[in-house]
């Protein structure tokens, strides 16, 4: 590397994380929308996640539920659909088509292939018959307005057509038509998930047919993302990159190169910052404390975490596929977990000593009850569970 490569420590990169990532107080946002656009993706796997991401980063969080139901259902500032590493996301509208130009549509393709062929090897209906459901399910979406996959069925019954998938191996199943349709249809931009039924943590949610977006070239849309992520995770690794996006790493390398991407040295070697995001960043006013729910996307942001989270803590906060759970935040790292009690009140423990002195205890107690007071009386479960929540519940 060159030596007039600047040197960006750990220090530094955990005061990025806290101003950029708003977690750190004079950092907070007014808007979901300025979190989501902040954070480029918030995670949507799991509900909660979507809510409680905005919650801990909102100055005024009482009305994080309503004001985040109103951007995503009613504004439309906000869109839920598949992104990166066919994981579903909120983004903000205005990158609907960069996602979908940049990671949704080669996704898209191996999908639908996928689902041709398990169909083909199940002796089902052949693609042209599934090229006439999806138009008809279009048809009735636009016809109807948002629905359940079940409410969809009634308009087209041959949704609810099934095919055993994998036949005669370990990991044999019965697949629906109507789940992995609308799936694809989702990742090829057709389809978003509408208001679910139930509240801010159900997952049964509506379909809705996508609102229109420009079609982009595929490699302006990559570079038009890999800049608004590194705006807002910079610096990262090359495997940051990659990992994040799902891209090959050959897309990832053009695209740094088109947006000009600055090299910078760090603990784990070569990283990567916007063209004029070299200068040093200087840390927040004060210690900060943050509540951040199972696969928050600061959480799950770069594929090497030990800079903000020790690896002897990752057995006790992730679950065994990788997905991180709730997580106590002090000044820039992972110190412990957190969970609610079915009678709403935050329990947390911290995992390392930097999370257990009096000033970290102070403060992570006191965004326990700011958590606490905003969500009220709902009850959230994370989907992934992880040993650290579960004992916590005991």
């Amino acid at each position: 590397m060159d030596g007039n490569v600047r040197y960006v420590g750990v220090a530094e990169r955990r005061a990025r994380l806290a101003l950029r990532q708003r977690l750190a107080v004079e950092a907070r946002a007014g808007t979901p929308e300025e979190v989501a656009g902040s954070l480029v993706a918030l995670h949507g796997t799991d509900p909660a996640t979507v809510y409680l991401a905005v919650g801990a980063r909102l100055a005024e969080p009482a009305t994080t539920v309503p004001r985040t139901e109103r951007a995503l259902y009613e504004d439309r500032t906000l869109v839920r659909m598949h992104g990166m590493r066919h994981t579903v996301f909120v983004f903000p509208a205005e990158l609907t088509a960069v996602v979908h130009a940049s990671t949704g549509l080669t996704v898209a393709a191996r999908e639908r292939a996928s689902l041709v062929k398990d169909m083909a090897q199940a002796g089902a209906p052949d693609a042209a018959w599934l090229k006439e459901v999806e138009e008809s399910a279009l048809a009735a979406l636009a016809r109807c307005g948002p629905a359940t996959a079940a409410e969809l069925a009634l308009e087209e019954p041959r949704l609810r057509e099934q095919f055993v998938y994998a036949a005669g191996k370990r990991y044999e199943g019965v697949h629906t038509v109507s789940t992995r349709l609308l799936r694809v249809l989702g990742v090829e931009g057709k389809v978003v998930r509408g208001r679910p039924r139930g509240g801010w943590t159900s997952s049964q949610f509506r379909w809705a047919v996508a609102p229109p977006h420009p079609e982009l070239d595929a490699a302006e849309a990559r570079s038009a993302l890999l800049r608004h992520w590194l705006t807002a995770c910079g610096p990262a690794t090359e495997a940051d990159l990659k990992w994040w996006t799902g891209w090959r790493v050959t897309d990832v390398r053009r695209a740094l190169a088109a947006i000009g991407a600055r090299e910078v040295s760090l603990d784990e070697g070569t990283g990567y910052v916007t063209d004029g995001d070299v200068d040093p960043v200087a840390g927040p006013d004060r210690p900060w404390a943050a509540l951040l729910p199972g696969l928050d996307p600061t959480a799950m942001g770069w594929q090497q975490r030990d800079w903000y989270l020790a690896p002897e803590l990752r057995p006790a906060l992730f679950d065994g596929s990788g997905n991180v759970g709730p997580t106590v935040w002090w000044n820039g790292r992972v110190v412990g977990g957190w969970a609610q009690r079915p009678d709403g009140e935050i329990v947390w423990r911290a995992l390392d000593a930097e999370g257990a002195g009096r000033e970290a205890g102070a403060a992570i107690g006191a965004a326990a009850e700011r958590l606490r007071e905003w969500v009220g009386t709902a009850r959230v479960t994370p989907r992934f569970r992880t040993p650290v929540e579960k004992e916590l519940l005991r």
